[in-house]
């Protein structure tokens, strides 16, 4: 059995790890986000 091939076709692991993978870029999104905020509002109460 072709995994990607069984990816692609399943409506129901397809939408799941795309439902997965948006969540983990948005963490991503905002902890790098917050990471700037923080550095800049340090730089500019210095």
């Amino acid at each position: 059995m072709n995994l990607w091939h069984e990816f692609l076709n399943d409506p129901v692991i397809f939408i799941s790890f795309t439902g997965l993978a948006i969540v983990i870029g948005l963490c991503i999104f905002y902890a790098v986000y917050f990471m700037y905020k923080v550095s800049n509002a340090e730089e500019q109460t210095k």
